[in-house]
């Protein structure tokens, strides 16, 4: 260190304890590559798992030490943070609209994206069901049920959360796969969303607001949070399967221009591709979220019972004109809320 330098009290301290922690830790000051995954509200449990198998992966392959930071929340909130600055290497997803705004707004990937990996793009799917109190008091089987007047039913704001668009779509999609009419659909979503007595900003916030508060009959969200609920606050719920459901799909993508300015590019897409081998088709079915390989479907058929879907793409032509059409400011979606304040 040169002496000029001394003459500065707090790079002097700067300097000693870095010299200090390099010491005691053993650590190098030439740090390894590092990732920050933003990903939705509820997938938090899951890469606490999937992270150190691939950095374990990785380091045996390249010997590289990778740091893998998370950020999670509201999908749409999520992708928002993203197209103001937030240096995503890669983004994790419960819809693809939240990953095609940052091709065509922000121009951060190319629009294409899906492309690049087998199954749109998505490693993994869920299906929305219904959460109810154990022993299920208000005898709910169906959408239909949530919109009885007497049915408080607790869903994530579909502003701002993907776990609430699916919940709007699966109800409205339900009507028309049973053979209804768009009006009946909108009448169904409105009565159900009338229900609502708070619509929190995420789905882990959801629920709490179920569980913990203990507001609500009924909670909608993703087959995936049923096992972690069950954990967090005991089994005091029952979880009731729809006649049909939309089919959730995981999307994932590489952020170009984060990993281009970074250098990350190639851990990046190996970090994505990982998501698709069977260590992490495995984890991704312990935390209850469908496998995308046949063999492991079959072995884990227990846990993820036969259910009718249908996707966004059968009723609503993909989620860019589900979002357009449905939840846009003034869209379907807010006449529907707002209607159903004046009753």
């Amino acid at each position: 260190m040169k002496a000029s330098s001394l003459r500065s009290p707090s790079l002097l301290r700067r300097s000693l304890l870095a010299l200090a922690l390099a010491g005691s830790t053993g650590l190098s000051f030439a740090a390894g590559p590092t990732l920050l995954n933003v990903s939705y509200d509820v997938a938090r449990e899951l890469y606490k798992e999937i992270n150190p198998a691939f950095q374990k992966q990785w380091k045996q392959q390249t010997g590289e030490d990778l740091t893998i930071n998370q950020s999670h929340g509201g999908s749409s909130k999520q992708a928002r943070s993203v197209l103001e600055g937030l240096e995503a290497d890669v983004v994790t997803m419960n819809q693809s609209s939240d990953i095609d705004v940052l091709a065509t707004r922000g121009k951060l990937l190319p629009e294409d994206w899906a492309k690049r990996l087998p199954n749109n793009s998505s490693p993994t799917t869920s299906v929305t069901v219904i959460l109810v109190r154990k022993g299920n008091p208000k005898g709910i089987k169906d959408w239909a049920d949530l919109a009885k007047p007497d049915i408080s039913v607790v869903i994530p704001n579909p502003k701002v959360t993907g776990n609430g668009r699916y919940t709007y779509v699966a109800a409205w999609g339900s009507v028309l796969k049973a053979g209804g009419n768009a009006a009946q659909a909108r009448e169904l979503v409105q009565k159900m969303f009338a229900n609502v007595p708070v619509f929190d900003g995420g789905g882990r916030a959801a629920t709490t607001t179920f569980a913990q508060r203990n507001i609500g009959d009924a909670l909608a969200t993703f087959e995936s949070e049923i096992n972690l609920i069950k954990a967090e606050f005991g089994d005091n719920f029952d979880v009731v399967y729809p006649k049909s459901t939309i089919l959730a799909e995981n999307p994932v993508a590489v952020i170009d221009k984060v990993v281009d300015k970074k250098g990350t590019r190639k851990q990046a897409e190996a970090y994505l591709k990982f998501l698709y081998t069977d260590t992490a088709q495995e984890i991704a079915a312990k935390h209850q979220l469908r496998p995308r390989s046949p063999a492991l479907l079959t072995k884990y058929a227990k846990d993820f019972p036969a259910v009718t879907t249908f996707t966004i793409d059968d009723y609503f032509g993909g989620w860019t004109k589900a979002q357009k059409e449905h939840f846009d400011d003034g869209a379907i979606y807010d006449q529907l809320l707002a209607a159903g304040r004046k009753k």
